[in-house]
């Protein structure tokens, strides 16, 4: 592929819903476009953009994918995203590269959640919105209704370029209304007919173009009122000027599968789309905090972001960045401002799919890859030293759903870190810890494909099998009454023997530790031995009497002991603490408490009533309900046990189709009702057994 400058550069992402087609959209420009000479199936597991083996094996895509392709003089780098939730990630980072979005709709299916949530990320990052209704060559595809739903959703800025002419449920024709011709499909290639008769609906559309176009100057408005035609120019321009604004969504449509209408879609990403030269200038920040704006120039110095790691245990990590300003070239030095290190830059790559071409340079606009920079990850600045610059990085949704994990073979817990650390690098919205109460390996994902897939590649790429299960909640245990217990530790077998003696008082204290103080008077206990007793109390509270949780909210006073010239011993007193320990406590009534966590869950007005009421279910507090601001979402607060919550990121996406989402921090530990505290004592038994 030859060399491109940002004026003839398109970074396009596919998003939206799964299932609409983005992939086959995909592998039929690369086929029309000379990229590929063979048109590869998802369902046969052959194209270019799903070539990981999870992809193939699921037949659907997991990770965003690059696919540089040459129309007409124009470079377009598409981005395939993954189209389900559990892998928004890919989203991100392809919203993060790209200059303009093509939002894939079904033509069956219509406007889902998908499409929605990928309309709002291309408007968030403000960038331009193009519109492909696929699967016109289904039976119950529909394109006005789905239409008439675009119009509803997101109002007069949605305007037809392509529409479908259908006869007897089949497309006959698709009707081009930028060019005003028409033209029908014989094996993916387009053929000009004469326009359909489609009576008043033509004439309709072409006057929502032209008022769309009017919109976009002063200059086309007078000339609109004027009742004088706009030229093919005038029409283009007014339309680029207006999509590039985000005031304007073209619609086109057509089968992908069938290869119809995809190549009116490249003509309109070539017309249309932002070069990268308009849109891809950015503001960042330098090191003292002041904003830089970054001009889209080879001559200026470099800057480039990275948006995406692949993590391979054998080959190593392969960077994509977009370069901002400058240019990036093999030998070439940057900063990594995240460190504050040099990176030398080795060859560079132009990849599509999992093919890798080397490149001389990758210019401001462009997108290329770069292997063996170990310590950049995504969402990293690499630029010039002689410009230090932060640029924005990428915005990713946090994880939602935990699980324990579980080596099958004993001693491979150290090859789970190393993995998911690993895999941590190449996806962002992974969660790896191991939590310092239950000692158990925690990963969270964004979801039950999103952990399955993460399994998966630990076994492929690392070579460990693991397990999930819920994670153990962490209990904790109180008292709710004062007691006053001896302690007595004597043991007499030849030579010096073992005593010590020790009164002391337990009583709840509004803390989260153990409070130690003593009381002796006398001298009954030697101060030498006050530490021995303390660590007797506090290494018997890790584990309490009623499951084996640790013991919190107790104050401890030793008041009394006595103690032997000879036999005693701080060992001694630490055993006779511990005895004291056991007999207070049990003395002492005993209760468990559960961590309690405030929940925020983002959903839709109308699915306020049952958040609340799954809320109630899980035995929790519902404090309050506020609408969030610039969004249609309401956000339900509440208080929740959090055992309860384990399964509740699978109940909200269900429940709410995935358009909602939610938070979730510890506030507090509160008792377990007294049914549910037997259930968790019983089971600690078993597990002790």
């Amino acid at each position: 592929m030859k060399q491109y400058n940002a004026k003839h550069i398109r970074n396009v992402a596919l998003v939206g819903h799964a299932g609409t087609g983005k992939t086959s959209l995909a592998e039929a420009a690369l086929y029309l476009s000379g990229a590929t000479d063979r048109l590869g199936k998802v369902t046969d597991g052959t194209t270019i953009s799903d070539f990981d083996s999870e992809e193939i094996k699921r037949q659907s895509s997991v990770s965003t994918s690059v696919l540089p392709l040459e129309w007409k003089d124009t470079k377009i780098n598409l981005l395939d995203t993954p189209g389900l939730f559990d892998f928004a990630g890919g989203l991100s980072e392809g919203i993060r590269a790209a200059g303009s979005s093509v939002i894939v709709i079904s033509g069956k299916s219509g406007v889902t959640v998908g499409a929605q949530k990928a309309f709002a990320a291309a408007r968030k990052k403000g960038i331009a919105q193009i519109i492909f209704i696929n699967k016109m060559d289904s039976e119950h595809a529909d394109f006005y209704r789905v239409f008439e739903e675009l119009k509803t959703k997101f109002g007069p800025m949605v305007c037809p370029l392509v529409v479908p002419y259908v006869e007897d449920h089949k497309v006959q024709c698709y009707v081009n209304m930028l060019e005003y011709k028409a033209y029908k499909y014989e094996n993916g290639k387009a053929i000009e007919c004469p326009i359909p008769d489609m009576g008043h609906r033509l004439e309709g559309l072409r006057t929502a173009i032209n008022e769309a176009v009017a919109e976009t100057s002063e200059e086309l408005m007078e000339k609109y009122f004027s009742g004088i035609e706009f030229t093919p120019d005038e029409l283009i321009l007014g339309l680029a000027t207006g999509v590039r604004r985000g005031e304007i969504a073209p619609v086109y449509c057509g089968a992908s599968q069938c290869m119809e209408g995809v190549d009116q879609l490249l003509n309109g990403l070539m017309w249309l789309a932002p070069w990268a030269e308009t849109v891809a200038g950015e503001t960042g920040i330098d090191p003292n905090g002041e904003e830089v704006k970054l001009t889209v120039s080879e001559q200026a110095q470099t800057a480039a972001i990275v948006f995406k790691s692949i993590v391979d245990p054998f080959v190593g990590k392969l960077l994509y960045f977009k370069v901002i300003s400058g240019k990036v070239t093999p030998d070439c030095t940057l900063m990594n401002m995240r460190t504050g290190t040099a990176e030398k830059i080795g060859k560079l790559f132009m990849v599509r799919g999992k093919k890798q071409e080397e490149v001389p340079c990758v210019v401001a606009g462009d997108i290329g890859a770069v292997a063996k920079l170990a310590a950049t990850n995504t969402g990293d600045t690499l630029c010039s030293p002689v410009r230090p610059v932060i640029l924005p990085g990428v915005n990713f949704e946090k994880p939602s759903l935990s699980m324990a994990v579980y080596a099958k073979k004993k001693g491979e817990e150290e090859k789970i870190v190393a993995g998911l650390n690993r895999l941590k690098e190449e996806d962002p919205t992974i969660s790896f810890e191991i939590h310092p109460e239950t000692r158990e390996q925690v990963l969270s994902g964004l979801g039950e494909q999103h952990l399955d897939v993460i399994v998966s590649k630990l076994k492929s790429k690392f070579g460990v099998e693991v397990t999930l299960q819920v994670p153990r909640v962490p209990y904790r245990e109180t008292i709710r009454r004062k007691v006053k217990v001896q302690g007595r530790h004597k043991k007499q077998s030849g030579g010096h023997g073992q005593f010590g003696d020790v009164w002391i008082e337990f009583e709840p204290a509004d803390t989260e530790d153990i409070i130690f103080e003593e009381k002796v008077f006398g001298g009954s206990v030697p101060k030498n031995y006050f530490p021995a007793v303390e660590k007797g109390l506090r290494d018997s509270a890790q584990k309490g009497v009623l499951a084996g949780y640790p013991l919190v909210g107790v104050k401890a006073t030793l008041v009394d002991g006595s103690y032997h010239p000879v036999d005693s011993s701080e060992m001694a007193f630490k055993t006779a603490a511990s005895l004291a320990y056991k007999a207070g406590i049990a003395d002492a009534n005993p209760v468990l408490l559960e961590p309690i966590g405030t929940v925020n869950a983002y959903v839709p007005s109308d699915c306020t009533g049952d958040i609340m009421g799954d809320i109630n279910k899980r035995r929790g507090r519902v404090l309050g309900m506020n609408p969030e601001e610039n969004s249609d979402l309401t956000c339900v607060c509440a208080e929740v046990p959090m055992a309860e919550m384990g399964d509740y990121a699978t109940m909200l996406r269900s429940a709410t189709q995935g358009r909602g989402r939610y938070e979730m921090e510890f506030t507090r530990y509160e008792e377990v009702p007294s049914s549910i505290a037997q259930k968790v004592i019983a089971e600690s038994k078993t597990d002790e057994e």
